[in-house]
């Protein structure tokens, strides 16, 4: 009598095949880990430059960032003809320029320095409030709070430290960009307003007759405040 095969042995569908049962599970794959990303190598001799320039001139590449003079670059290759490369000078300083410290010096309306770390020159108004939408940018990027407000009272100082007419000023700023353009609406609304509260200051100190310490009394005011929105123009 022949034996037969136990009822859980299956037969193979290929003859010579192993059975289903008897498969060795596959090993699960490990995923290779990533590579660290490097700095392009464009990027290497720019930081060695700005570490260099660090060392000659700490007053302007040190822990504090002031907006540099106009023309630095050829300063620096005509002072160092021999250390740097003009090409490695060029992408280091773009790579300070950009950076959000030195944005914020040059939104913040502090004048142009040169190497020894004094002030030369203003920066132009065309220049400012491009530094303060970039930080503003940045900064939203980075919080859950509204920051449109801050934005406004940055542009509203800009504005008014230039000088110039709202006109004149748009000439300066062309501006294409929605958010940008609601913001300096936001602060020619808020300068408007603040000069409009100044004049209805100045008619009513000139009617009242009063010294400017009883007027400020009278309004519940410093004399100084008083003062000061008396000398502003309108």
């Amino acid at each position: 009598m022949t034996p037969t095969a136990p009822e859980s042995a299956g037969a193979p569908d290929t003859p010579g095949a192993p059975a289903q049962a008897s498969q060795p599970a596959a090993p699960a794959r490990r995923s290779k880990p990533k590579p660290k990303p490097q700095l392009p190598q464009v990027a290497r001799p720019a930081q060695q430059v700005l570490e260099r320039l660090f060392q000659l001139y700490p007053k302007m590449f040190g822990a504090r960032f002031l907006p540099l003079k106009l023309g630095v670059f050829q300063e620096l290759m005509a002072l160092h003809p021999d250390e740097f490369k003009k090409e490695d000078l060029k992408v280091a300083l773009g790579l300070h320029a950009r950076s959000t410290r030195y944005l914020e010096s040059v939104a913040s309306g502090a004048k142009r320095h040169d190497l020894n770390g004094l002030p030369v020159e203003d920066v132009a108004p065309e220049h400012v409030p491009h530094a303060i939408m970039e930080v503003f940018r940045r900064r939203q990027a980075r919080s859950k709070e509204d920051l449109r407000p801050w934005l406004a009272s940055r542009l509203v100082r800009a504005i008014e430290a230039c000088g110039l007419s709202r006109e004149e000023y748009m000439q300066r700023v062309p501006v294409q960009d929605p958010v940008a353009l609601e913001a300096l609406e936001a602060a020619f609304a808020v300068i408007a307003e603040q000069a409009a509260r100044r004049e209805a200051l100045r008619r009513a100190f000139a009617v009242s007759g009063r010294s400017v310490e009883e007027f400020a009394e009278m309004y519940g005011m410093q004399p100084a405040e008083v003062r000061r929105a008396l000398a502003q123009p309108g």
